[in-house]
Parts: structure tokens; C-alpha cells; sequence
């Protein structure tokens, strides 16, 4: 993993530990099927304890829909803005 010295990358960064990332708050850079606002409802995890995560479930704060992503996306700031932006 690159360290990333831009302000808030440093916390994003720390709160990628599983229990720390659950119910985080998401905004979708381009909305998803119109919802824009996210909420880490689910940390998948793998079979093997030793092996990293890989999907979060982002749930839609106003319509519930769940969507799966890779959880590295929200590293990337064109997709995922930490917080309700």
C-alpha cells in the first residue's frame, strides 16, 4: 500500500481496518442509479482470516439499495468522497 500524504487520505487510510470502515459515511462522485449519499452497511469477509478484505456493501441512504464494490474503490477520488459531501 502507497502512503498518500494528501489531508484526509491520511485518515481514510487508517479506517480501512474492517471494524473501523463498517458504517462509514460515502459520497458517490457520480451518482449511482440517481443515489449519492452511502453508508459502508456491510464488510465482507473473506473464508481464510488471514487474507484482506476485499467488498464492502454500500448501502443508499434514501432508497436502501445495496451495492457490493471492491473497497479499494473508495480510495479513488473520482469515484468516493469520504463523507456526506
Amino acid at each position: 500500500m502507497t502512503p498518500c500524504y494528501r489531508g484526509h487520505h491520511r485518515i481514510f487510510m487508517n479506517l480501512l481496518q474492517s471494524k473501523k470502515l463498517l458504517l462509514t459515511k460515502w459520497t458517490a462522485v457520480t451518482p449511482i442509479a440517481k443515489d449519492k449519499h452511502f453508508l459502508v452497511a456491510k464488510v465482507i469477509q473473506p473464508e481464510l482470516p488471514l487474507v484482506a478484505i476485499e467488498w464492502v456493501e454500500m448501502e443508499a441512504i434514501y432508497s436502501k439499495t445495496v451495492t457490493r464494490i471492491d473497497w479499494r474503490d473508495l480510495r479513488d477520488d473520482s469515484l468516493w468522497r469520504q463523507g456526506w459531501v
